[in-house]
């Protein structure tokens, strides 16, 4: 007998018999629920007979009988009504646990977001994205079976988003495409390490949504519930139902401030702040201003995240300025790193390294913020170097510069396009679906292995819409994605080592090395991250310009 947890309610097996209730008692049940009818197998005990069993054990026994692949929702409500009535934890049981867990889907429907079930049902080992619209329905059938239908739908309106819509539209200018974004603003995030140096003021990294979004392109705005790609359709929040002919997946990164115990409610006081919040950015640079003396702490969580370069780059415009003060010698900098490298490209690590001299910076490799003590502004990290045993280290502080773990979102994760892994998963050059081949991915979301930058995602859009209507034409995918990601590093005011590169490592310079030599530091690179890159940004890449981004062709092989 295998039990099967779902939450601390209620677990699901597969058909017991009276054999199996002493174990279920010593596993610390107090209520059996079966969902099996009576004489559906040859071989099955009869409920009374394990109801009896369990009595005798002193558990609380219920039947609710439900027939395979016919669950009504009466019956999903009654379950509920079952689950409340019952001392728990309450174990269910069918002839696989599949009826059981899918009663507790519908039935926890209204009071529980759609991804928490299907991430709870899918890590006890059950699929429910057969039934995710109706648990987005609350529980209920639904009657549509689709609310609009658009020949390509694109869901996520970041950079990705708004690129590759602005790049099919150059292409297909009457074919009917939709967005689908619930944000109301766009940000030029890359801006943001600008703004917690001190270069940028916040606002100009912000603009509406609705003036981004190319002229044509119909904008759903809602958040995405789940997929149904057997079906061809996307279920919104409300269990609005959008069908496709072809679907783009593009909706970045979560950043998960809640794995980190206490963090979320020190962020924005008490010396804890983080370059990757719009409205935290500006309070890094006051807290860079402020710093006379004590330690600066700058984290950095395991891979992957967007912009891996980002978390030392607070650090080395935040040294800069104390430089530039006079403060440096009274100021301990401290480098908490996850991973075991500073940088993974080896070609920019001796340039870094000048810098991290220059700084007197502390690089703490194999450190993994665990809790923050906003208060008492302490960090807790956990340490893990190889060949050592594991261990905590607690450091305290004066201004501490946080860079959150990342994950694929929610909806993502629990979907049957995610690898194991949570990622969307897809064919690394043509960036198409590996199951589903009218679905393809760019941006933060998917599983390919280059850096998760806007600059990425600038070289993705053009392969994607290329490939895309290769397709609609009855052809095979024709352009590839080499894996370029670009990080401008500014070491400091006024200079960038401009890291550029694609898969394995390779280097991939823009420019030629007369002009921006990216494994030095260079005031050329410092020019175009600061003067160039946002127009091309808002005035190029989001309006479908693919300047120097024309996707690299597919040679056939003969």
């Amino acid at each position: 007998m295998q039990i099967n947890t779902i939450s601390p309610e209620i677990s699901v097996s597969a058909q017991i018999t009276a054999g199996d209730i002493a174990a279920i008692k010593a596993a610390g049940f107090r209520s059996i629920l079966s969902n099996r009818p009576d004489g559906e197998g040859a071989d099955q005990p009869s409920y009374e007979e394990i109801a009896a069993a369990a009595r005798e054990a002193g558990l609380e026994a219920a039947y609710q009988p439900v027939t395979s692949g016919m669950i009504r929702d009466e019956e999903a409500v009654a379950f509920g009504e079952a689950l409340r009535a019952l001392p728990g934890p309450v174990l269910a049981y069918c002839r696989t646990g599949t009826r059981s867990a899918t009663l507790w889907a519908l039935a926890r429907a209204r009071d529980k977001p759609l991804a928490d079930i299907l991430s709870a049902t899918k890590s006890a080992g059950y699929d429910m994205t057969g039934v995710a619209r109706r648990i987005a329905n609350g529980g209920k059938t639904p009657t549509s079976k689709g609310d609009a239908h658009y020949k390509i739908v694109i869901v996520g309106g970041g950079a990705a988003g708004i690129a590759v819509a602005s790049s099919l539209r150059a292409r297909l200018a009457e074919t009917e495409i939709a967005l689908i974004d619930p944000a109301d603003i766009h940000y030029y995030q890359p801006g943001w390490t600008m703004v917690g140096g001190g270069i940028f003021e916040p606002e100009i990294t912000a603009r509406t949504m609705g003036s981004l979004i190319p002229r044509g392109v119909h904008w759903l705005k809602s958040a995405v519930a789940a997929f149904e790609p057997k079906d061809n359709a996307v279920i919104l929040d409300g269990c609005r139902v959008v069908t496709y002919d072809r679907l783009i997946v593009c909706p970045g990164i979560k950043l998960d401030w809640d794995r980190i115990e206490g963090l979320e409610e020190t962020l924005g006081r008490n010396g804890v702040t983080s370059n990757y919040r719009y409205d935290l950015a500006p309070y890094t640079w006051k807290l860079v201003q402020g710093l006379r003396q004590g330690r600066a702490l700058f984290t950095q969580p395991p891979m992957p995240i967007k912009c891996a370069g980002a978390p030392q780059k607070a650090m080395y415009l935040s040294s800069d300025h104390w430089f530039r003060e006079g403060r440096m010698a009274d100021i301990d900098v401290q480098f908490m790193n996850a991973g075991g490298v500073l940088f993974g490209v080896p070609e920019y690590v001796p340039a870094l390294m000048d810098y991290v001299r220059k700084y007197d910076a502390t690089l703490n490799f194999f450190h993994n913020l665990k809790s923050v003590d906003g208060p008492g502004k302490t960090a807790t990290f956990t340490v893990a170097k190889p060949d050592e045993a594991p261990g905590e280290v607690t450091v305290d502080f004066d201004m501490m510069h946080v860079c959150p773990p990342q994950v694929a979102p929610d909806f993502i994760r629990v979907s049957p396009l995610a690898d194991e892994a949570g990622w969307v998963d897809v064919d690394q050059a043509t960036l198409r679906h590996k199951t589903y081949d009218n679905i393809w991915a760019l941006g933060d979301v998917m599983n390919a292995p280059n850096a998760k930058t806007a600059a990425a995602a600038r070289k993705q859009a053009p392969v994607v819409a290329e490939n895309l209507v290769a397709d609609m034409n009855g052809a095979a995918p024709s352009a590839q994605y080499d894996g370029y990601g670009s990080c401008p590093l500014t070491v400091e005011r006024g200079k960038i080592v401009l890291a550029e590169f694609g898969y394995g490592g390779r280097l991939l310079p823009s420019f030629p090395k007369a002009l921006i030599d990216g494994t030095k530091p260079s005031r050329a690179a410092w020019f175009l991250k600061e003067t160039l890159l946002p127009p091309i940004y808002w005035k190029a890449m989001l309006r479908g310009k693919e300047w120097m981004a024309r996707p690299e062709k597919i040679i056939a092989r003969p």
